[in-house]
C-alpha cells in the first residue's frame, strides 16, 4: 500500500496564490492512480476560517472514506480559545485523525499541542525553516508525534534541513515527510543518518505531482522493508491511536487569552527581536 501523507483539498477564500485559492483533486487523483497511490491524507487549503474549510474537507472524506484520511487545519491565532472544540468536532463528527498547522498562518501554540495530546493526534506542522522550535515541541510534548514536512523547509533552506536531521535522530516523537524536498543529496544523507522509520511519503498535492514525488523514494533504493515503512507503515503507526481520548485536559489549557497581544507571551529577554518559539 502507498499512502500520500500530505495533500491539500477544497476551496480557499483568498487570491494570494494557488495555496489559498483552490486545491482541486481531479488531476491529483488521476496522477495518484497512475502512480499506484491508494490513499491520501487531505487537509484544507489556506483559509480565513478553518471551521468552514474543515467542513468542506470532511464532506470529501465522508464521500470517499476508503480513499482519504482527514486532518483538521488550525490557525494558532484566529482559532485561539476554540481549538479543543474544533479538534473534538474534527475527531468525533468528521472522523479526522490528525492536525495540520502552518507557520505561514502563525507559530504553533500550547493550546494546539494540548488538544493533540488529549485526542492522541499527530500534528503536521510546517515550520517554514524555523527548525529551532522542534526542540521545544519534542521535549515539552513527548506524548505528541510531530511531522515536520519538507525536511523542515519547502524553500530549500539546506541549513534548516540539515538541522532537522539532528532532531530526527535525537527525538522519538519527531518525524518528517519527503514532499517538496528538491536537494536529493540532503534527503539521501537524512535517510542514511536517521533511518527509514522517521520518514513519511508525501507529495504536497494537488499542486505537486505525486508520481514525481514518489520517484524520489524509489531513487533512494531502500530495502523492501524500509520502503514499506516510508510509503505507509510509519503513517499508519502514527494514526493507530488517533481519536482515543487520553486524560482530559482543559480545552483552553495553554491558550493565550483572547484580546491579549501575542508579544506578551514571547521571551521578555528578547523584546523587539524575532523569537523562534511557542507563542
Amino acid at each position: 500500500m502507498i499512502i500520500d501523507c500530505h495533500c491539500h483539498a477544497g476551496k480557499g477564500d483568498g487570491l494570494t496564490g494557488p495555496w489559498d485559492t483552490d486545491a482541486p483533486l481531479t488531476d491529483y487523483l488521476e496522477w495518484a492512480k497512475e502512480a499506484g497511490i491508494q490513499k491520501t491524507v487531505i487537509f484544507a487549503a489556506f483559509h480565513s476560517d478553518y471551521r468552514v474549510a474543515n467542513r468542506e474537507v470532511a464532506s470529501i472524506v465522508r464521500k470517499y472514506p476508503n480513499r482519504f484520511y482527514g486532518f483538521a487545519f488550525i490557525h494558532p491565532e484566529r482559532d485561539r480559545g476554540r481549538v479543543y472544540e474544533m479538534v473534538k468536532t474534527a475527531v468525533q463528527a468528521y472522523k479526522f485523525c490528525g492536525i495540520k498547522v502552518h507557520r505561514y498562518d502563525a507559530r504553533i501554540t500550547r493550546e494546539i499541542c494540548e488538544a493533540a495530546r488529549s485526542f492522541r493526534l499527530p500534528i503536521l506542522y510546517d515550520v517554514m525553516g524555523e527548525v529551532a522550535v522542534v526542540e521545544l515541541l519534542a521535549t515539552q510534548y513527548p506524548e505528541v508525534n510531530f511531522i515536520i514536512p519538507h525536511l523542515g523547509s519547502f524553500a530549500d533552506d539546506w541549513k534548516a534541513q540539515l538541522a532537522l536531521i539532528d532532531h530526527l535522530v535525537r527525538h522519538p516523537n519527531i518525524y518528517t515527510d519527503t514532499s517538496g524536498v528538491r536537494r536529493f543529496d540532503i534527503l539521501k544523507k537524512a535517510f542514511e543518518r536517521v533511518g527509514a522509520h522517521k520518514f513519511l511519503f508525501g507529495s504536497d498535492g494537488p499542486w505537486l505531482h505525486p508520481g514525481v514525488e514518489l520517484a524520489k523514494i524509489r531513487a533512494l533504493h531502500l530495502s523492501v522493508k524500509e520502503e514499506r515503512m516510508v510509503l505507509a507503515a510509519n503513517l499508519l503507526r502514527l494514526l493507530s491511536k488517533a481519536g482515543a481520548k487520553a486524560s482530559r485536559v482543559s480545552g483552553k489549557a495553554g491558550a493565550i487569552p483572547a484580546g491579549l497581544p501575542p508579544s506578551r507571551y514571547r521571551d521578555p529577554w528578547l523584546a523587539g527581536q524575532e523569537v523562534f518559539g511557542l507563542t
